[in-house]
């Protein structure tokens, strides 16, 4: 939980306003950022129109920004990466990756955005007929499995095998769909009787709730791949005939769920 309040910080001071700024460049989405979210949030009607209201970008958000400050935008959602993966680093047991690694940090969260914006354009591009709705839970799930299964690798610099990465991935895909409901369910109502209560202050509030599930999801996702690979991958995976037993049948503790030389 500590490292959920975390991220949720992170995220609303660091990566929020660079997605503004994304939000601001790209033409695609009708409501930028707000467009983002409300699919996120799974929120619709007064709820929806609320969280609109507070993230849509002005159009004076490219005029008002410079380079530089595109560069410290940047510069500080590397912070949020490089939280997670000291988490993910702490969930499986590996040492602290090397200072000037940092540059994983920023390629992922290039891909955070991407995939933010890429599952956010394809649920509000498709129509709600039974094949498009198929459809489009399709990309959902392909495109976040990939990314959570990629990005674990990659930011601690490919130290678990790609077996290990998977149940993690697959995880906090489920937990996000279940957040998502979740917050259909109450963050929903939450956001309509808060606008009226505290107004703009009453949304954030519930974003930064919604922030902070996010946040639990990601590293519990990665708790539970962990004991899932432990528990029952890693012995199915020693069982296989033809496969060699490490250190004449002891487990490498160093590097878990590596049967290979990470690359450098």
């Amino acid at each position: 939980m500590d490292r959920a309040l975390g991220f949720a910080a992170l995220a609303i001071l660091t990566v929020i306003p660079l997605l503004i700024l994304v939000a601001a460049v790209s033409p695609t989405p009708r409501h930028g950022l707000a467009g983002w979210v409300v699919y996120g949030m799974g929120l619709t009607g007064s709820s929806a129109a609320a969280v609109t209201r507070l993230f849509s970008a002005s159009a004076r958000v490219l005029g008002t920004t410079s380079v530089f400050s595109a560069l410290v935008l940047g510069v500080s959602g590397v912070a949020l990466a490089g939280s997670v993966q000291a988490g993910f680093e702490r969930i499986w047991g590996l040492p602290a990756g090397p200072w000037h690694k940092i540059w994983r940090q920023a390629v992922w969260l290039a891909a955070l955005v991407a995939y933010i914006y890429a599952a956010a354009t394809a649920g509000s591009v498709t129509n709600r007929g039974p094949a498009e709705t198929a459809g489009r839970v399709a990309v959902a799930v392909v495109l976040g499995i990939a990314f959570f299964w990629w990005g674990l690798r990659f930011l601690i610099g490919g130290r678990v095998s790609y077996l290990a990465a998977l149940p993690g991935a697959v995880a906090t895909l489920a937990g996000l769909t279940g957040l998502r409901a979740f917050s259909g369910l109450v963050f929903e109502p939450l956001i309509v009787t808060n606008a009226v209560s505290y107004g703009a202050l009453g949304t954030v509030l519930i974003v930064q709730s919604w922030l902070i599930g996010v946040g639990w999801v990601v590293y519990a996702g990665q708790l539970s791949g962990r004991w899932f690979y432990d528990a029952w991958l890693q012995p199915w995976a020693h069982r296989r005939p033809g496969h060699p037993e490490p250190d004449g049948g002891q487990e490498d503790k160093h590097r878990p769920g590596n049967q290979g030389t990470p690359p450098g």
